[in-house]
């Protein structure tokens, strides 16, 4: 999981950087299991809030894919980009390339927020995207973390600036 946790103490007061966000840190010591709680006070649940709820809750969404004539669950959050090819669609991970029975638009409606529709044929998740560059046509190039390069069309160029930022 990309979710990144770092507890630091300053004076006494403990900080952790979850995802991009800061958030206070309360840790109190408990005499029994049965007492061990996690409560979070927050405004909003953001994408880094829910990715720790689910980090917390051991809940990692997963999807049904095919390999090499199994079935396997895909755990979302290691998705690079789906893609869909000659009316068939496959997940990337890191290590794999997975078939799922699914059409894109079906499978947006189950993606966290962390996804991003990058052309007709292909969604990316925004969180595996090492950098971008802009192209002279209007199109962007991301290069992933795992060196694959994927085109982002002119029509979806916006919405990516836009969520990252730019």
């Amino acid at each position: 999981m990309n979710l990144y946790f770092k507890v630091i103490n300053i004076d006494r007061i403990r900080t952790a950087y979850v995802g991009g966000d800061i958030v206070k840190v309360d840790i109190k010591k408990v005499n029994s299991y049965d007492d061990e709680h996690a409560e979070l006070s927050v405004v909003k649940v953001t994408d880094t809030i829910q990715s720790a709820i689910d980090t917390l809750e051991n809940n990692c969404r997963v999807i049904a894919a095919r390999l090499n004539d199994q079935t396997v669950m895909c755990q979302i959050d290691k998705i690079y980009y789906i893609e869909s090819v000659d009316k068939r669609t496959y997940i990337y991970t890191k290590d794999n390339t997975l078939e799922v029975s699914y059409r894109l638009y079906e499978l947006e409606s189950e993606l966290t927020r962390n996804f991003f529709r990058a052309a007709k044929a292909m969604i990316i998740n925004i969180r595996k995207i090492k950098s971008v560059k802009s192209e002279i046509n209007g199109r962007m190039t991301a290069e992933l973390l795992n060196g694959e390069q994927v085109i982002i069309a002119r029509s979806y160029v916006k919405e990516l600036k836009e969520r990252l930022g730019l």
